[in-house]
C-alpha cells in the first residue's frame, strides 16, 4: 500500500494511526514534496474510479483563484483538471491510499481506511 499524505492534515494523521494500529505495511508519499506527475494522477484516478474534479479541493484558496468551481466537469476538460492538480498539488484530496489489489480509496474516514486494508488482504 501507498498513502499520499499532507502531514499537516488531521485526516492523514488519523489514517496513519489506524494503519499503524493494524500493523499494515505501507509507504508514505508526501505529495506536496514529491508531486505526482499527470500520468500518476491519471493512474490513481483509474484506481479510484473517479474523475479529477472528484478529488479536487475546490474550496482551497488556490482553486478559488483559478475559478475551478466553474470549470466544466466533462471528458473534454479532464486534462485541464489533471494539469491543475500537478501544478497545484495542495488541491489533491487527501489521504489517497492505493491498495494491493490495484484499487484505491480516498481515506478520509475510518471505514475507507479499513476498506483499503481489506483490499490489501489485511483484516
Amino acid at each position: 500500500m501507498e498513502i499520499w499524505i499532507n502531514p499537516a492534515c488531521s485526516k492523514c494523521r488519523s489514517a496513519l494511526t489506524l494503519l499503524d494500529a493494524e500493523g499494515a505495511g505501507y509507504t508514505v508519499r508526501r505529495y506536496l514534496d514529491d508531486v505526482p506527475s499527470a500520468e500518476e494522477i491519471r493512474a490513481v484516478l483509474g484506481r479510484l474510479g473517479l474523475e479529477p474534479w472528484d478529488i479536487t479541493r475546490t474550496t482551497e484558496a488556490e482553486a478559488k483563484e483559478l475559478g475551478m468551481k466553474d470549470w466544466p466537469r466533462e471528458e473534454g476538460s479532464r486534462e485541464r483538471w489533471v494539469e491543475a492538480l500537478t501544478r497545484h498539488p495542495k488541491l489533491i484530496q487527501r489521504p489517497i491510499i492505493t491498495a494491493d489489489d490495484g484499487s484505491a480509496v480516498v481515506g478520509r474516514t475510518e471505514e475507507a481506511v479499513r476498506e483499503a486494508l481489506a483490499r490489501s488482504g489485511r483484516r
